[in-house]
């Protein structure tokens, strides 16, 4: 059938459209003094995020992998050490445990696709060292329940909060709630460089000078190298880049969350479609908009035929990876998880949505959901 509509998953260019300009005149303030690394506009980006999150700070890294690695390094998780988290995220969230010497400990989720607080405390052994909730889709994870937790067996938080700037629950931001906080700044996330990026968000102090040394190749002044680490700076042209994004974050996650809003009001009761839940304690933004789909391939290829974009966040759990084997998992170990990967469907929910696109989206998932199946 001819397609009446494009409708793009994500469509960076018209972000960027809109704030070229500003991009432009920030870059070239870089380009002019010189100071590509460690410039003025690093520190100025992470003393803005740190009161963004409500902290007392921010060290700006290369990438969200790299904040999450260097974070568990900087809190001395290593070998022998094990570090609880869901399997149902990006990989990156078991890849960081992993590469930090430590070993994933996975336990399942509940409806709101992050960790099961219920199931916590069972995974808990001798060698538990943190417990990394991740706030997947945007939405925050039960903190509450989690801080406590940790307090009573004496253990770190470490918040994959890569897909929730902005989030909150109980009116306190993600990344101030546990130890620390690791943000991913990849062109997909709401806040968003231009290339990769990342920060780690913390009210200790000494966590985050040793965070500084960490990303900086272990050198607490250019001459001095304390311990051995990798180069994991956030570059100034990319802080300059975000700074530009800064002023225009609330207004896109405000926008986000009305688009969200407009497919509850009206994919609301569709028979074979569940919609996420937004609970009044929390607030949620909507990195994606994830609906559990009872015929979800088939629903993802008539989008597809008629112009619409989707994804799916993410078809194969951690646990059943092929990075996964040697810690001997099998399907059905994680059936929460599983169950909701074989049907979730993240649909178009960025800023730059037209009304006209929202309601041709929502027709279009109400013509599938009424047909005979």
């Amino acid at each position: 059938m001819p397609t009446l509509l494009t409708v793009p998953y994500v469509d960076l260019a018209r972000q960027h459209a809109a704030i070229k300009d500003e991009l432009l005149a920030a870059a070239g303030r870089v380009i002019e003094r010189g100071d590509f690394i460690l410039g003025t506009e690093v520190a100025e980006f992470e003393r803005r995020f740190a009161e963004l999150c409500g902290v007392a700070h921010a060290v700006g890294v290369n990438s969200g992998m790299e904040a999450l690695v260097l974070t568990l390094k900087a809190l001395d998780v290593g070998g022998g050490d094990e570090v609880i988290t869901p399997p149902n995220s990006f990989v990156a969230s078991a890849s960081c445990v992993a590469l930090a010497g430590a070993r994933p400990v996975f336990v399942d989720v509940d409806e709101s696709y992050n960790l099961d607080p219920r199931l916590v405390e069972a995974a808990i052994t001798p060698r538990t060292k943190a417990i990394l909730p991740v706030h997947l889709t945007g939405r925050p994870a039960a903190m509450e329940a989690l801080v406590e937790i940790a307090r009573r067996h004496d253990l770190a938080i470490v918040e994959d909060a890569a897909q929730a700037v902005l989030a909150e629950r109980h009116g306190k931001r993600v990344g101030a709630w546990g130890t620390a906080g690791c943000f991913s700044l990849h062109p997909l996330k709401t806040l968003n460089a231009c290339g990769d990026g990342g920060v780690v968000t913390t009210d200790d102090a000494r966590l985050a000078e040793r965070l500084r040394v960490l990303r900086n190749l272990g050198l607490r002044t250019r001459d001095d190298c304390v311990e051995w680490s990798t180069n994991s700076r956030l570059d100034t042209l990319q802080a300059a880049m975000l700074l530009v994004k800064l002023e225009h974050l609330e207004d896109w996650t405000r926008r986000r969350r009305a688009n969200a809003a407009y497919y509850h009001a009206h994919l609301a009761g569709l028979p074979g479609l569940t919609l996420p839940v937004e609970r009044p304690n929390e607030v949620q933004v909507y990195h994606t908009f994830v609906v559990l789909a009872e015929r979800r391939d088939a629903l993802k290829a008539f989008l597809a035929e008629r112009g619409i974009g989707t994804s799916i966040h993410y078809p194969t759990p951690i646990h059943l990876q092929t990075a996964a084997g040697s810690l001997g998992h099998r399907r059905g170990d994680f059936p929460v998880t599983e169950h909701q990967a074989a049907r979730i469907l993240s649909l178009p929910v960025h800023q730059d949505l037209e009304p006209h696109e929202l309601a041709y989206v929502c027709e279009t998932v109400a013509e599938f959901c009424r047909r005979p199946a």
